[in-house]
């Protein structure tokens, strides 16, 4: 007898329905899965047995095959349990079949209870767009799956699922009925307020036009000067995500398995910090068989804080130069190409020198030789600093500053300038489709948005000759200033505005990498 269902599954950034072919035959008792299943799918035989016969329904002793289509693509995870159940069921008929397209998730534990999966959100979108109606999934992730436009039933159980089935896919009472549909933002934890930082003004600027233009950002700075403070402290001044963004933030996490159990819709911008001891393959991202996103692409649409630069392998920071450039992630396989999108804001820090003591204000000498100081700077490669637009020298905050406690400039009132200059890229780049921000034009964009005037463009040349900077770096001071030209409402670029994006380059001076 044969019988179908359909499941899901992830394939790079976007899902994939998969139609589950089950045929039961005469024959010795056997259990052949076949589809390119990856180890978890083929281990699902195991417990779908164990689940079906603990959850009191009946194991065919016969020849079960089950097919995953499309065959020729790899599959990955446990989410197709359910789905294999149901056509044990469907195909032993134990259930009756039904004329709607209804989608089934799930992961089987040994005593039939429902354990969630991940990639919910991708998995549905598509289900959606193929034409699919209801979806019965574990009742932990209900929540992510009414951010799409399908009637949601959630269970906890193979028997609860089996029951929607039976019973004319209906919730079971008015408040899930109610309930379908409704998207929660997942909030993150409060962030660090720049009203508790003392001083550090310019530093601050900087940092204001970072978020504005969504520029790169290198803090170069002693011991102790607030690096880390000033870097948590700046997702509270990124504008609000618009919700294509959350939609493709929201996806990304789903597939990484780290939404939260109540939690719907990101709305809040990502704040990544990995340790230095990350593999490029964590950073970027990758796997065996289908890569899964990485840091760079968990941060996408927000910001990647690497703490001490200096102190990551020279390969893992080299590899963020494609994406920091492209704002994706492409990693290829044998057979196939995946691309994750990656478009965030890097913020690194680090000291001057191994001992942090290099060329400061501070009385305290510094105690590293030429050696270690030119081993230590080059780690951060011309072209990798070539991608960063700000270099902010941070010194340490004078001690009447820590005594006094004044507070400072919130960080809604800086938000509050932000998001004006956003809204004003908003309008300049309303005919793109994603990040509408001053960091990414093109050179037909720069033509168009960011002409100097002869003053300008004399104290540019001027700074490009004694400086020695790259056209990538001239590129980027252009793109600075015209962050702070939007920041002050002004429609041109003017001198002024081309000498303080001059300054926000020390590295290109006396600490030159």
């Amino acid at each position: 007898m044969y019988a179908s269902s359909y499941s899901g599954t992830v394939f790079g950034i976007d899902g994939m329905v998969v139609t589950v072919e089950t045929d039961i035959a005469n024959g010795l008792p056997q259990f052949d899965l076949v589809g390119l299943g990856g180890s978890a799918v083929k281990e699902a035989r195991d417990r779908v047995r164990a689940a079906l016969r603990n959850a009191g329904f009946d194991y065919p002793m016969q020849r079960i095959t089950v097919n995953l289509a499309p065959a020729d693509q790899r599959k990955e995870g446990s989410g197709f349990d359910l789905a294999i159940a149901f056509g044990i069921l469907l195909a032993s008929k134990q259930i009756p079949p039904r004329s709607e397209r209804v989608l089934i998730l799930g992961e089987l534990a040994l005593d039939g209870s429902l354990r969630p999966v991940t990639g919910v959100l991708p998995i549905l979108l598509e289900a959606k767009a193929a034409g699919f109606s209801h979806v019965i999934l574990p009742a932990q992730n209900a929540a992510e799956a009414r951010l799409v436009d399908l009637l949601v039933l959630p269970a906890s159980s193979v028997k609860e699922a089996v029951l929607y089935w039976t019973n004319g896919l209906v919730p079971h009472n008015e408040e899930e009925l109610s309930a379908v549909n409704l998207p929660r933002s997942q909030k993150q934890s409060n962030t660090a307020d720049f009203a508790d930082v003392y001083g550090q003004h310019f530093v601050k600027r900087g940092l204001e036009i970072a978020a504005a233009g969504f520029h790169n950002v290198l803090l170069v700075g002693p011991p102790g000067s607030g690096k880390t403070l000033l870097a948590t402290c700046l997702p509270g001044i990124m504008p609000q995500m618009t919700t294509e963004e959350s939609y493709e933030v929201t996806k990304i996490y789903s597939i990484a398995g780290h939404l939260t159990r109540a939690g719907g819709l990101i709305e809040e911008r990502p704040f990544r910090s990995p340790h230095h001891t990350i593999t490029a393959t964590a950073l970027i991202g990758g796997g065996p068989q289908i890569p899964r996103p990485g840091e760079c692409s968990l941060s996408h649409g927000g910001i990647l804080f690497l703490d001490e630069m200096p102190e990551f392998s020279r390969h893992v920071l080299e590899v963020l130069r494609q994406p920091i450039e492209a704002g994706i992630v492409t990693i290829g396989r044998a057979k196939q190409v995946f691309t994750f999108p990656a478009r965030f804001l890097l913020i690194g820090s680090c000291n001057p020198c191994p001992c942090g003591f290099f060329a400061t204000r501070d009385q305290q000498a510094c105690s590293c030789t030429p050696q270690q100081i030119h081993k230590y700077r080059s780690k951060l490669s011309g072209p990798l600093l070539d991608r960063i637009d700000l270099h902010l020298e941070v010194p340490r905050v004078p001690v009447n500053l820590l005594h006094k406690r004044i507070a400072e400039e919130s960080s809604e009132i800086i938000r509050g300038r932000v998001e004006q200059a956003r809204n004003i890229q908003w309008q300049r780049y309303r005919y793109r489709t994603s990040c509408p921000f001053n960091s990414v034009m093109n050179g037909d964009e720069l033509r168009r948005y960011a002409r100097l005037d002869k003053e300008g463009q004399e104290m540019l040349q001027l700074a490009f000759e004694t400086l020695g900077l790259s056209a990538r770096a001239y590129d980027r001071i252009v793109k600075v200033a015209r962050t702070i030209a939007d920041l002050e409402g002004a429609d041109t670029i003017a001198a002024e505005h081309v000498a303080e994006a001059i300054r926000y380059r020390a590295l290109d001076r006396a600490l030159t990498f």
